[in-house]
This record gives structure tokens, C-alpha cells and sequence, in this order.
């Protein structure tokens, strides 16, 4: 994590870091009892993050949490070594609300740019733990180095249930009847005067949502999509992606990929199917060859999503001959509020990430009757028992039953 690598505005925070050498790091240094290369507690950050070097995405997940860590370690004026097992209450308080926001919090922006911020929201209890399990990770590696001389993280009380990153279920997606309304939204026909820009970003729009919908795929994964990575073989369409952990998988490609791909080819002037030479990117910029990077399909999304939430809050005051998106009809009150209201639905889509539709997919798969081993593959998860997690047909049977104990 060389200082280039940090955001313009915390550049001045890195320098103090890489200029503040933990005690600890020191006393390694001087007693020669270190075990990498490095003279502050950047510098071996950066070493531990060397060790990801060949999975981007986890590479920049980690770096999000250790980035994390080190800047509230500064505005706290501790170093990694210095941090205690009371400062872990501290920090995980600040995961969950960091203060003062505007310091801390802003919408998605390239690392560079001046209005960066490390949040995009305060963390979830979920999103929590997952970063004080990779910060464990951290801590781990740098004690086996001999930066640090212990793990404050071993002497959490309840560390298995704090630490332990599985949940009883997957509940950021976008339940059933909402994707419904949404896709339709996203499919809205275009007036006859829209412009060849106008166009093409209906068709990527279409696209982004129905390949994230349709294969699942990780954000990352979509942005490094390659015309040729969809493959013909034996009468049936494939998808080649390397995903989390380098790992390489071959997905089957329903025909309403294929479909969409074939339009999106077609509004790029290209022949409908690709040929496996295409080393082209399958998402592009306005100009219709550069590639798109993660940080903007991400800012697509998010604003693909803000944008149908505003569409679907005027629509729930404004028209009551319509549904609702639950399916209930609704009324609209002379004050102008919807009886029934699609409120949390509009918040739900404010909230929306783009990880959601992987969940999404996921999710709706599991729904549609894909059984778990299918699953699991096309997700590309290691343990069944993450897949497991998308199974909601065993709570909804639940909840039926339950519904027949009454006081009545």
C-alpha cells in the first residue's frame, strides 16, 4: 500500500503512519526479530496485502478494512501495535457509526478524488463482522512477522460468536414481486425521439441488471468480462469466469443471456453471438470499446436503483389506479400518502447495492426449484452450507404452520 495507492485527502494521514513506526515495529526492527521488510505500520500492511496480490477482489476488500483501521487508528493516535482489547469495543462502535460523517462517509468516488470517503454508509452487524474477521486475519499474519507482539482479537469474550461470519440467512435482496416491478421498469420502451445515446445506455442498463441476475456474478467479475469468455459447446452456451480465490468455473448460460448479449452485440455493430477469440470487454464505455472498471458499474447500478426508487415513490402517491409492487391495491389519501404505501420498498431500493442482485439471483434460483449442488456451482461456493443460506422455502413452510397456532 505505497502512498500513491491512497485517496488524495488521507494522503497526509498514510505519511503520519508511515512516519510513525508502532512500538512494537520498532523494537522488532532494532532486535532483528522482524520477519518482513518494513519500517511502519503501512508498509506492513502493504506486505500483508502482498499475500493477495493474485485475487483482486479480495485484495481490494482487505485493503478497504486495513485502510479502515489504520485511519481511525490516527485520528486515535494509536499504531497497530498499540491497539488493546478495549480498543476493539471502540472500533467496532465506529464501524457502526462513523463520526463526524461528513469525515468519514460519502457516496462511491475513485479513490483519487478529494471527496473520497471510506464509507459509503455505516456497516451492517453482518458487514461488521466480516471486517473484524479479515482484520483478525491481519493481526494473525503480522504476529507470525513480528510486527506485533499478540492478537487483541483472541481476547474477545464470545469471539466465536462475534467472529464467526456465518448468519442464519441471506436477507439483502430484492424479494420477488420488487425485482418483478423493477425489471419491467429497467424495460420501459423508449420515445421514438430518443437519441443514439440514449440508446445505448438503455441497452447496457438492460444488460448489467440481466447478466447479474441471470449468472450471479460478482461485481468485479462483470466489469472483467470478455466477449469470449461465452462459449459454445455441444448445442449449449457457457460462461468462463474467474472469480474469487483465482478459481476457475464454467456456468451455464440461459437463453435470455444469450438473448441480451446478442442485442447488446448488435447495438455495437457486432454479429449477435461472439467467437472465443473476442478479447473485447463485454460492458463498455460511451465509446463503445473501453472497458468499464468497477467503481463505475458500480455508480451504474447504484443509479440505476436510485433512480427507480424515485420513479416508484412519485408512482405510490401519485397514481392510484395502479398495484402496488406487493400486489395489494392501494389508495391515495387526500393528503397525499398511499394507504398501503410502498415505503420500505423504496427504502429497500435506496439501500440497494450492487451485491444485492448477486444475492438476488442466488436467492431466486433457490426459489425457482435449482437444487442446492447446482446451486452452490453456479455461485461458485466452496461450503454447502453457504448456499444453504439462500434457502427460504424451509422459513416461508414455517411460517405457514406457526400461522395455524391462534388465540382464536
Amino acid at each position: 500500500m505505497t502512498e500513491s495507492r491512497w485517496p488524495q485527502q488521507t494522503r497526509e494521514v498514510a505519511q503520519r503512519q508511515q512516519r510513525a513506526v508502532s512500538v512494537e515495529g520498532r523494537a522488532a526492527v532494532l532486535a532483528g526479530a522482524a520477519r518482513i521488510s518494513a519500517t511502519s505500520d503501512v508498509e506492513a500492511v502493504a506486505a500483508w496485502l502482498e499475500e493477495y496480490r493474485d485475487s483482486a477482489q479480495t485484495l481490494r476488500a482487505y485493503r478497504k478494512e486495513a485502510e479502515r483501521l489504520l485511519l481511525w487508528l490516527d485520528s486515535q493516535g494509536l499504531t497497530l501495535g498499540s491497539l488493546r482489547r478495549d480498543g476493539l469495543d471502540a472500533f467496532e462502535a465506529f464501524l457502526a457509526d462513523p463520526r463526524p460523517a461528513a469525515r468519514w462517509i460519502g457516496p462511491p468516488r475513485p479513490r483519487h478524488a478529494e471527496d473520497w470517503r471510506p464509507f459509503r454508509r455505516p456497516l451492517s452487524a453482518a458487514s461488521r463482522r466480516q471486517s473484524l474477521v479479515i482484520l483478525q486475519g491481519l493481526y494473525s499474519w503480522l504476529v507470525e512477522a513480528g510486527w506485533v507482539d499478540h492478537n487483541p482479537f483472541r481476547l474477545m469474550r464470545g469471539k466465536r460468536r462475534r467472529l464467526d461470519n456465518r448468519q442464519e440467512g441471506i436477507e439483502r435482496y430484492l424479494e420477488r414481486p420488487l425485482w418483478n416491478w423493477f425489471w419491467g421498469w429497467l424495460n420501459q420502451s423508449l420515445p421514438q425521439a430518443a437519441t443514439q445515446r440514449q440508446r445505448f445506455e438503455w441497452q447496457r442498463r438492460r444488460l448489467i441488471f440481466g447478466f447479474a441476475y441471470l449468472l450471479a456474478p460478482r461485481i468485479s467479475e462483470m466489469a472483467a468480462a470478455r466477449m469470449g469468455d461465452f462459449q459454445h459447446r455441444e448445442g449449449r452456451w457457457w460462461w468462463r469466469v474467474i472469480g474469487k480465490g483465482n478459481k476457475l468455473a464454467t456456468i451455464p448460460a440461459p437463453p435470455d443471456m444469450m438473448t441480451m448479449l446478442g442485442d447488446w452485440r448488435e447495438q455495437l455493430g457486432l454479429a449477435r453471438l461472439p467467437t472465443p477469440d473476442d478479447d473485447s470487454p463485454v460492458l463498455r464505455g460511451l465509446d463503445g470499446k473501453r472497458g468499464l472498471g468497477d467503481n463505475q458499474l458500480y455508480r451504474l447500478i447504484k443509479k440505476a436503483f436510485d433512480g427507480a426508487a424515485t420513479t416508484l415513490e412519485a408512482w405510490d402517491i401519485h397514481d392510484s389506479s395502479d398495484q402496488n409492487v406487493s400486489g395489494q391495491q392501494h389508495t391515495v389519501s387526500p393528503g397525499g400518502q398511499s394507504g398501503v404505501g410502498n415505503d420500505a420498498l423504496v427504502r429497500t431500493l435506496r439501500v440497494a447495492t450492487p451485491h444485492w442482485l448477486r444475492h438476488t439471483a442466488i436467492t431466486h434460483q433457490a426459489q425457482g426449484g435449482v437444487e442446492l449442488r447446482y446451486l452452490a456451482r453456479s455461485a461458485r461456493h466452496s461450503r454447502l452450507d453457504t448456499t444453504a443460506r439462500y434457502l427460504h422455502a424451509e422459513a416461508e413452510e414455517w411460517q405457514q404452520q406457526m400461522s395455524r397456532h391462534g388465540l382464536d
